[in-house]
């Protein structure tokens, strides 16, 4: 079985797990703090991987780390993880389960990238036009991006909303290149 196909099953498993036992917020609050954990740390992401590294001794470390920090449904869907061997694709796991979970909540990601940052108000602004444009809850992340001039870049898994003045200007440029070719 693939390694894809092997993260949606066991991240599926969490989610509904998680739904039936009516846990989900705080089973999702615990997942998102090992994966910044796990992306910031990448060392104990290795140590995963590792096949030298005996699957009691990842499961102590990871009990030693969240213990106190996490449900102990989630500390038991790790052990179980790791005790099917499949410590290598937590992260994956992980990574899927937050899709799922989105996907379940009716919740898209949308990254915008700016030349200047934007005001509470004008953040509000655009998530409340995203979410009426497509029908469902929408989380923003920002970044700046000097290269775009003005307005925004929005991208929303493939597909790219370009809104930045620097889109305008290579549209302008290229009806005026356009407009020249018409009257020669």
């Amino acid at each position: 079985m693939s390694n894809y196909k092997v993260s949606v099953r066991y991240s599926s498993s969490l989610l509904d797990t998680a739904i039936e036992k009516n846990n989900l917020d705080e089973i999702s609050k615990d997942i998102e703090l090992m994966e910044s954990v796990l992306k910031e740390n990448p060392k104990l992401k290795l140590m995963l991987k590792s096949p030298i590294v005996k699957p009691q001794l990842k499961f102590s470390i990871f009990e030693e780390i969240f213990r106190t920090r996490v449900n102990p449904d989630t500390l038991n869907f790790i052990k179980f993880v790791i005790d099917k061997n499949r410590e290598s694709l937590l992260y994956d796991i992980i990574r899927e389960f937050l899709r799922l979970r989105d996907e379940y909540l009716n919740i898209v990601n949308v990254e915008i990238s700016t030349a200047y940052e934007f005001t509470n108000e004008q953040k509000n602004l655009l998530r409340n036009k995203f979410e009426k444009y497509l029908d469902k809850k929408v989380r923003l992340s920002f970044k700046l991006d000097k290269e775009i001039i003005g307005g925004f870049l929005a991208k929303l898994g493939d597909t790219i909303y370009d809104a930045s003045i620097k889109r305008q200007l290579e549209l302008l440029r290229k009806q005026f290149l356009k407009g020249s070719l018409i009257l020669n």
